[in-house]
């Protein structure tokens, strides 16, 4: 099984960026230690601030991927083109969020990825990505 972790913009400032919210810990630290716990699988990581290149991922993910885990970051609330390609897209995939969108500002309640994604989860720190993993497995 191969699956795509998709994080988009900021999300390469975690560890220095609102560790009240999302934690004291980088990202390619957790992903180490994703890869190590899960190495009967293929992970493949990339982020990216530019929103084209996060659609162009999710479009390349019908080539050889079984799966996305996707962190649009504020591209969630604002993007309907990454919308728009993960609908389009065959491969299936699940929405993480690192906060509880749901209790913060009104604009991060609404997500353009949300109808076309097979899963949700949102809350759960870091370990929401291993929940999506499981999601999958």
């Amino acid at each position: 099984m191969k699956l795509l972790i998709l994080n988009g913009p900021n999300l390469n400032l975690l560890g220095s960026r609102e560790p009240d919210i999302y934690g004291k810990g980088n990202f390619e630290d957790f992903f180490r230690e994703l890869q190590q716990k899960y190495k009967d699988r293929e992970l493949v990581y990339f982020q990216s601030n530019i929103e084209g290149e996060i659609i162009t991922k999710l479009q390349e993910a019908d080539q050889g991927f079984d799966g996305v885990i996707l962190n649009a970051a504020a591209y969630t609330h604002t993007s309907v083109g990454i919308g728009d390609a993960v609908k389009a897209i065959q491969t299936p995939v699940v929405e993480v969020h690192i906060s509880n969108i749901h209790s913060r500002e009104d604009f991060r309640h609404k997500s353009f990825i949300a109808p076309n994604a097979k899963g949700v989860i949102v809350g759960f720190g870091l370990q929401g990505y291993e929940l999506a993993i499981q999601s999958f497995l």
